[in-house]
């Protein structure tokens, strides 16, 4: 089950900003709020959860590696 990633109202409209810039300076090509909020909530339910637990992958990793170094100060 996919957990919903959600975002402050100021949040999504800097994003909605960004999509609608990278679209005009990449793309030359002017999309509207729609589509860039749609694009933005695709993005948030589909890539967001991939980033997200490749972070907390990240952290268990790190976290692990200094508890390790931990053990590793036993006398």
């Amino acid at each position: 089950m996919k957990s919903k990633i959600e975002l402050s109202k100021e949040k999504q409209d800097v994003i909605k900003g960004l999509i609608k810039e990278f679209f005009l300076e990449e793309r030359d090509e002017e999309i509207g709020d729609l589509a860039a909020i749609l694009l933005m909530e695709f993005i948030l339910q589909e890539v967001g959860p991939v980033i997200y637990n490749q972070a907390i992958g990240d952290c268990i990793k790190s976290m692990t590696e200094k508890v390790d170094e931990l053990y590793g100060l036993e006398i």
